[in-house]
């Protein structure tokens, strides 16, 4: 995943760009950067590394040497951006939010068309928000690139381009991902967190609806492709991505977690009896939150997340790096776990080594019972759209895993079944799950009580990793 932040003011814009920038820094820990557009000096740009420091600490200096009536900043965990472009289209800068799963396909077809080049990143993969800038400029102008780069891609984007003219804010056809707007005195920004601008003075202004395209200068906004009727927004932002204090479609994090949690709970009713319900920081806390407002029993901390140095664990590419670091961060209160059946919530259950460290983290520190609560349904299928994991194969989830065993085979198994709550190919693979773990006990979220939790009719929202349905 990464976030971004964009601003158009009659003054100078690198504060509000520098700390709007920053409230997204949840949202990726690999790469960030700013740019800024002046009409005196022109473009001037800066990226930094934040996998070691937070991006506060690297941008420090920039403030005081950029300046500019229009920025856009990004936190990305994985390419460089924004990048600078100079093309037939005039000089730009651009950014982007999205997956592209057709990549050597479309890179084939630009070098078929045309003399064009592209520079690999570490690794030799292609930086996704070049390869846009060059769908883009294949067209004539800009709108008509942007829409061509859309309808190329197989996956999800949404784009934003500044110019000397305005800012260019295009969400994705399906809306997965969110664009909200804001306004103040004099100023209007882009962000994809709602909150990120509210401690900046700016109040609320409107999301763009799915494949909208518009214009943001320190004038106004307005709309130059009208959104699409349909939408197909993440359900996962609420579960995990989100920031408590954002919402999306007019549906806050914090409470959706609440009564996803509460929901939970009116499934467990009559059945197991813990001494306290617990989340795992930081996602699972509101949920667990929920869960105990609704059954009446106690919620408590029985562990302690250690933030001032340790990351957040799901974004190192290197798996014995993260296991690592989500075993760090956590710091036992023994007297809340010795002897005490513990309900634990966490926000999902991915390849499943975190939760069963977690698991046996607890155990060690004298807990009785470990009884497992995900906050969404089972993963099934690896995201097409968002980057929500960067995994080379669906093997890589416990469920497909505990399938291909059941199966004796990872040749298209009969998925439906194992996403049915009802079936008894469900009830297996969650026993199996629950064993392999070493929990005392498992249920899932059900995927029709998360719709419920969520509140937005579930034509409206993306489900694809439960269920398998684009």
């Amino acid at each position: 995943m990464s976030g971004f932040f964009g601003v158009a003011s009659k003054e100078d814009c690198v504060f509000d760009l520098y700390f709007g920038t920053d409230y997204h820094s949840h949202l990726g820990t690999r790469r960030a950067g700013m740019a800024v557009y002046d009409s005196k000096d022109g473009f001037n740009r800066a990226i930094h590394n934040i996998e070691n420091a937070p991006f506060r600490t690297k941008f420090e200096k920039e403030p005081a040497r950029m300046h500019g009536c229009m920025g856009i900043g990004c936190i990305s965990d994985y390419e460089p951006q924004p990048l600078i472009i100079r093309s037939h289209h005039g000089t730009y800068s651009i950014m982007t939010i999205g997956k592209i799963n057709n990549t050597d396909e479309i890179v084939q077809k630009l070098l078929s068309l045309s003399h064009t080049h592209f520079l690999e990143m570490s690794g030799g993969d292609i930086n996704a928000t070049e390869l846009v800038a060059t769908i883009i400029n294949q067209k004539e102008n800009l709108i008509d690139g942007i829409q061509y780069a859309q309808e190329l891609i197989d996956g999800s984007m949404s784009i934003v381009i500044m110019t000397p003219k305005g800012i260019y804010a295009a969400r994705d056809k399906m809306g997965r991902t969110p664009i909200a707007l804001g306004q103040k005195e004099d100023a209007y920004c882009l962000a994809f967190e709602s909150f990120s601008y509210l401690n900046l003075g700016y109040s609320p202004l409107r999301e763009l609806g799915p494949g909208e395209i518009a214009i943001m200068t320190p004038e106004g906004v307005r709309t130059l492709v009208q959104p699409g009727k349909k939408m197909k927004i993440c359900t996962f932002l609420w579960i995990y991505y989100g920031y408590p204090s954002s919402s999306y479609e007019g549906i806050s994090v914090e409470e959706m977690r609440y009564h996803c949690g509460a929901a939970l709970a009116r499934r467990d009713a009559g059945g197991v009896k813990p001494d306290i319900v617990a989340g795992v920081p930081d996602s699972g806390v509101a949920h667990a939150i929920g869960y105990a407002n609704e059954s009446g029993i106690p919620y408590s901390r029985p562990f302690i997340k250690y933030t001032p140095t340790w990351p957040r664990s799901f974004m190192p590419t290197i798996q014995s790096k993260r296991n690592l670091i989500a075993k760090m961060k956590l710091i036992p209160v023994h007297e809340l776990i010795q002897n005490r059946s513990l309900l634990l919530i966490d926000d999902s259950i991915v390849r499943g080594t975190q939760l069963r460290e977690t698991t046996e983290f607890l155990y060690k520190s004298g807990a009785k019972e470990v009884h497992i609560r995900p906050a969404c349904p089972p993963l099934l299928y690896g995201c097409k759209y968002l980057n929500f994991s960067r995994s080379t194969s669906d093997m890589d989830l416990i469920t497909r895993r505990i399938i291909r065993d059941m199966e004796g085979s990872d040749k298209y198994p009969n998925l439906a079944v194992y996403a049915d709550p009802d079936s008894a190919q469900y009830h297996e693979m969650i026993d199996r799950i629950c064993k392999q773990l070493n929990f005392t006990s498992l249920r899932y979220h059900r995927l029709d009580d998360m719709i419920e939790s969520v509140g937005i009719d579930k034509d409206k929202l993306c489900t694809y990793c439960w269920d398998g349905r684009e």
